[in-house]
């Protein structure tokens, strides 16, 4: 890709996000290394890499979108600025469970035909699939009045702390919310981590699927 297709690329897919010039540059472009936003020096203790429209089934890259969007390393708040109209802009169906912010290194969306491919153990992607269905015709429980329907359904720390438990996925109570309140409930939580390395991170495609984390 030239740098002009680049540069566009870039700039369609990250508006208002001003990155560091020699991530943008031929060298860079050589090594397929990501660009990376300006507030990411030495020492910025938060960084996630986002590739908006790739999946890893069966441990390959599997782009969900054509065209495909760049991937780049971004500070919280450029994080934020992109992350939360994508997914208040998603009108499709999720849950979101989430993440231990101590151990957080991947987070990541994954549409429910690709359940299995995407790693999911039969009896998890079954729980999961349970409360997609559990979602229909639910209001959202935002904590001011809103009166729009429910796209999400959040499970906290305290109510799924771990996908190896199915009956904490099927037995959780949960809170259900549009899909502008669980963009502000997730971006609220990322500001609040004073570090984190989020190795991998896309967003929402398809109809349904979870936000899920390792």
């Amino acid at each position: 890709m030239s740098r002009a297709a680049r540069d566009e690329a870039l700039e369609a897919a990250y508006p208002g996000v001003e990155f560091r010039p020699h991530t943008r540059g031929w060298l860079a472009r050589f090594m397929r290394a990501p660009a990376e936003c300006v507030h990411l020096k030495e020492g910025e203790p938060f960084m996630a890499a986002l590739s908006p429209d790739v999946l890893y089934l069966r441990g390959k890259a599997s782009p969900q979108r054509t065209p495909q969007r760049p991937e780049a390393s971004l500070c919280c708040a450029c994080l934020v600025g992109v992350l939360e109209p994508a997914l208040a802009a998603f009108d499709g169906h999720g849950v979101l469970f989430e993440p231990d912010a101590q151990r957080l290194s991947q987070f990541f969306f994954v549409a429910a035909p690709d359940f299995a491919a995407g790693g999911l153990q039969p009896e998890v992607a079954a729980a999961i699939e349970q409360r997609l269905r559990d979602r229909e015709r639910a209001s959202c429980e935002w904590d001011v009045l809103c009166e729009r329907r429910a796209h999400w359904t959040w499970f906290s720390q305290q109510e799924v702390a771990s996908l190896d438990e199915t009956a904490w996925i099927t037995g959780a109570r949960g809170q259900r919310l549009c899909s502008k309140h669980a963009a502000r409930k997730l971006c609220r939580l990322f500001e609040t981590l004073r570090a984190a390395n989020i190795e991998y991170m896309n967003l929402p495609y398809g109809g349904a699927g979870a936000y899920l984390w390792i």
